[in-house]
């Protein structure tokens, strides 16, 4: 009898620890610019910049970064959404073959593109803070050419809350961000305690004190792994629906002809305007729309 079941609870040793090898761990990770390493101004964000084409690299190798640490913590696929300015930054032959990139706009769920209920996780790299926000390296929501101020249920929001929501829409907890200190305080005091790494200690909004790309990748692969082994303990981030969205422009007149349909929207002041959609996923592509659509897209 004694032996049967020596046999029987190394038997079920071995069970578990085969389970537990089968299980498969998904992650999303939204990876931005703006909170890289070194990124200060306009000179590293955009095609035709001068630093451009070096800190694509560096934000390639931030987000290969978060990879790996989630590896090491037991993750086994990946879904990353290029989510800077036309989403075409990420050097993707620099990937591993088994990771997946979302890249290209416009698309439903905006820097959350690809979405859904099968991850088990979600992870934002390269964040900054929002554009209601005094501080901040490059803070803004969304466009800081055209807008002042996002609220999600009259509350203002970061792009990390905002997306952290959409996530959270799908049941999917976000369990680390990367950026500059304020982005974590912002993005921390919304969704919580997340783990996070300091890329830079933002001192404007064009400057910083910031780690070298080594430094950060170093933290980020650190920080990645230790949010993937604290997994069990992550709830997502949800907001009741529907929801109600104010939109603030620097401009009058996109809120004035956007007021023009007026069983979507209500103009508030002379700046903005408000709308209602039914969960976080309508309030993207709505949010989406008056980002992108301009008479010169009209062939």
């Amino acid at each position: 009898m004694r032996s049967a079941l020596v046999l029987f609870v190394a038997f079920t040793g071995i069970a578990i620890t085969y389970g537990q090898q089968l299980r498969k761990i998904k992650v999303f990770i939204s990876v931005d610019m703006e909170g890289v390493a070194g990124v200060v101004s306009a000179d590293q964000l955009g095609p035709g910049s001068f630093e451009y084409e070096r800190f694509r690299n560096f934000m390639t190798q931030e987000a290969l970064a978060a990879v790996e640490g989630a590896r090491q913590a037991g993750a086994t696929e990946f879904v990353i959404a290029d989510a800077h300015g036309n989403e075409e930054n990420l050097l993707i032959e620099q990937f591993p073959a088994d990771v997946r990139i979302v890249r290209g706009e416009p698309r439903h769920g905006g820097m959350m593109g690809g979405i859904d209920g099968s991850f088990d996780a979600a992870m934002f790299v390269g964040y900054h803070a929002s554009t209601h926000n005094a501080q901040g390296v490059r803070a803004h929501t969304f466009s800081s050419a055209r807008l002042t101020r996002v609220a999600l249920n009259g509350k203002p929001v970061t792009e990390g809350a905002w997306n952290a929501a959409i996530a959270g829409q799908f049941g999917v907890p976000v369990i680390f961000i990367s950026g500059d200190d304020v982005a974590i305080a912002e993005v921390r005091a919304a969704i919580g305690d997340v783990e996070a790494a300091e890329t830079k200690r933002a001192l404007g909004f064009h400057s910083a004190e910031t780690k070298t790309p080594e430094a950060a990748r170093s933290l980020i692969r650190e920080k990645a792994a230790a949010a993937v082994r604290g997994l069990a303990g992550r709830k997502p981030y949800i907001v009741a629906a529907p929801v109600m969205v104010d939109v603030s422009f620097k401009s009058v007149t996109p809120a004035e002809v956007v007021s023009y349909l007026g069983r979507v929207f209500t103009r508030t002041d002379s700046h903005s305007v408000r709308f209602g959609a039914k969960d976080m996923m309508e309030a993207s592509d709505i949010v989406d729309f008056l980002m992108a659509y301009r008479l010169d897209l009209e062939p």
